[in-house]
């Protein structure tokens, strides 16, 4: 059995490619559009800013790597589209320049799934295009967002159209979304709970859709947006797959979107890891550099070995996915769960530590440390609390012992 992670000579120029297109291209404008704060100071050149980037992406051919090429994508599987985004986060616009982020991603994925020829038309090719922004619309105040059979929006037929109530937060992008994909209820009595729900396409802005806030959090208001449903009425021909299969629809989506997550995080736990060493090699202390020293080194090992942990997981889901898209009967969610759990922690874990090999400096804004750590923190639930993937991962581990008498398909299914 061969076990060979090099990439062919054409993926081997994808990659330098895109390493050089980020560090060229992407860093220098972010460095300037952060420097002049075009964001808050002067918005159309911010945006101008941001659209030139998204021009030369693609013409360089870096553009839409997650999607099919018949599609006006790069046609990378998921293995393939992972060098992608570990390289695209080391910038924060990285996966947006390439309109490879999140939410679009996984609703691209979503809409050429489940969508219409008629939805596909009018809402997946302007995303596809760059044309336009889109939201996932799931999480609510009152449950759990983590079992989506609680969910209480709510939806009821009138003629063609279905009347939509309910109340939706932390609903990324929507502030500036052309369309959200809504997950409502609308079986009252199912005969399984995951029967329960549906999922709508809906236009925005519209009547009885009302933004009530963006939600700040503890790294600024970034368009999670809090939303109150009221009367809102849409076509049945909005309706995304079929009745009752919203909840499949989303675990669809989930899946590939969590790893996804994984991908860019590994940028960022890469990046913290760089500046750790770094600073190790500069500062000097006590008769030694930092890297001389027992207890930075035990850090330094500690984030390497979790990093090395992370890229290996997230290759082998990957590569899972991959075998299930290609018809194999493959099943991946344990192995994105395991992913998705260990990536995000280990990811909190080594920026922290490169927080304190920098010492006062880390906790300043100086570096890009601060910030980062205040986006890890979100990793450890969105998209599944960690609690809930290990309940997960702890329910299919009994299942394979149960059904194998051992718990080896568990761990990965692999062949030690």
């Amino acid at each position: 059995m061969a076990i060979d992670f090099t990439l062919t000579p054409e993926l081997e120029e994808i990659r330098q490619r895109v390493r050089t297109f980020v560090d060229e291209v992407i860093k220098p404008e972010s460095e300037r559009i952060e420097a002049e704060k075009l964001d808050e100071t002067d918005r159309k050149a911010y945006i101008t800013a941001l659209l030139g980037m998204r021009e030369k992406a693609q013409e360089a051919g870096i553009w839409l790597p997650h999607m099919p090429e018949e599609w006006g994508g790069m046609g990378l599987g998921h293995v393939e589209l992972a060098m992608v985004q570990a390289e695209a986060a080391k910038t924060r616009l990285g996966p947006w320049v390439f309109n490879c982020q999140a939410p679009d991603e996984g609703n691209m994925h979503t809409l050429l799934h489940w969508a219409t020829d008629e939805q596909k038309e009018k809402y997946l090719k302007p995303l596809l295009k760059g044309h336009t922004w889109s939201c996932f619309a799931m999480t609510e105040p009152e449950v759990a967002g983590s079992d989506p059979t609680l969910i209480r929006t709510h939806g009821y037929q009138d003629g063609e159209e279905w009347v939509l109530n309910g109340h939706k937060w932390f609903i990324s992008n929507a502030h500036r979304a052309s369309f959200a994909i809504l997950i409502a209820r609308t079986e009252d009595d199912p005969d399984l709970p995951q029967a329960a729900n549906t999922a709508f396409i809906i236009d925005l802005p519209q009547e009885g859709w009302n933004e009530v806030r963006q939600i700040e959090t503890m790294h600024g208001s970034t368009g999670h947006s809090e939303i109150v449903i009221e009367d809102l009425r849409v076509h049945e021909r909005q309706m995304l797959g079929g009745r009752g299969q919203g909840h499949l629809l989303g675990q669809y989506r989930l899946g590939p979107a969590r790893l996804a997550h994984c991908m860019r995080w590994i940028a960022q736990a890469e990046t913290a890891l760089d500046l750790m060493v770094a600073r190790s090699l500069d500062r000097y202390s006590h008769g030694s550099i930092l890297a001389e020293k027992q207890g930075v080194q035990w850090m330094i090992a500690d984030s390497a070995m979790e990093l090395y942990q992370s890229k290996l997981m997230v290759l082998h889901a990957a590569s899972k996915i991959d075998a299930a898209h290609r018809g194999e009967p493959v099943d991946f969610k344990s192995e994105v769960s395991m992913a998705k759990h260990f990536v995000a922690n280990s990811l909190n874990r080594i920026i922290d530590r490169s927080i304190q090999v920098h010492g006062a400096l880390g906790y300043s804004t100086d570096t890009p440390l601060a910030h980062m750590y205040q986006h890890a923190r979100w990793a450890r639930f969105a998209d599944g609390a960690d609690e809930i993937h290990q309940m997960r991962i702890a329910q299919r581990t009994i299942a394979a012992y149960k059904d194998f008498g051992t718990t080896a398909s568990a761990t990965g299914d692999l062949p030690i």
